[in-house]
């Protein structure tokens, strides 16, 4: 059985969000054709769900900026600005994008004191979101993920989905990436085709 994954399709990762992926609201559309296709017996989507405190927010740190990588417990945190705060309009998924086609949401990001990219685990893999064996009940060996962003919590979760012992296949039609240093999401897609994943 195949699933999509549909990862952080969210108000504040597109133009005028918080955390804009550039481009990032021109993944909905071709995220909402696979979700019609009917090549996916199930469709999951991640959703980034922080508390107002969170830890990758740059406005925990007093003198430090957005963009700065800092250490906390052991754990390289790059700091974001505040986004996709629990029950805020930056949190919701984007309106045009078909929700009614979901069979499965997880959130992620929960836990004040660590960031998660993954929508199977925290960075740390401390935490597990339930993904995984939602997925194994309904009889998935094989997954193709999309969304936003190609070169953090999609890559991520990708990575995580193939170590898991999944088929994984990115579709890059339907995902798009930050680019906080030029040349990030082609890194990330090699990364990725190293690790065992097929990218389309």
């Amino acid at each position: 059985m195949r699933a999509l994954i549909v990862v952080d399709v969210q108000n504040d990762f597109v133009p005028g969000g918080a955390l804009a992926v550039p481009g990032g609201d021109q993944v909905v559309g071709e995220i909402n054709r696979l979700m019609r296709s009917g090549d996916y017996e199930r469709i999951v989507a991640s959703q980034d769900w922080h508390p107002p405190d969170h830890v990758s927010f740059a406005s925990q740190h007093p003198g430090h900026h957005v963009g700065e990588v800092i250490d906390i417990d052991d754990i390289q945190q790059i700091l974001w600005p505040d986004h996709c705060v629990e029950h805020t309009y930056g949190a919701r998924f984007v309106k045009r994008l078909e929700t009614g086609r979901f069979d499965h949401v997880v959130h992620k990001g929960t836990d004040r004191r660590i960031d998660s990219y993954s929508g199977f685990f925290d960075n740390a893999r401390r935490r597990d979101t339930g993904l995984t064996d939602w997925l194994r009940r309904q009889g998935v060996r094989e997954v193709h993920v999309v969304g936003l962003a190609t070169d953090y919590c999609v890559k991520f979760t990708a990575l995580d989905a193939v170590d898991l012992d999944f088929e994984t296949t990115v579709l890059t039609a339907a995902t798009r990436g930050v680019e906080l240093k030029p040349g990030d999401v082609e890194r990330a897609l090699q990364e990725m085709a190293q690790a065992g994943i097929h990218i389309q």
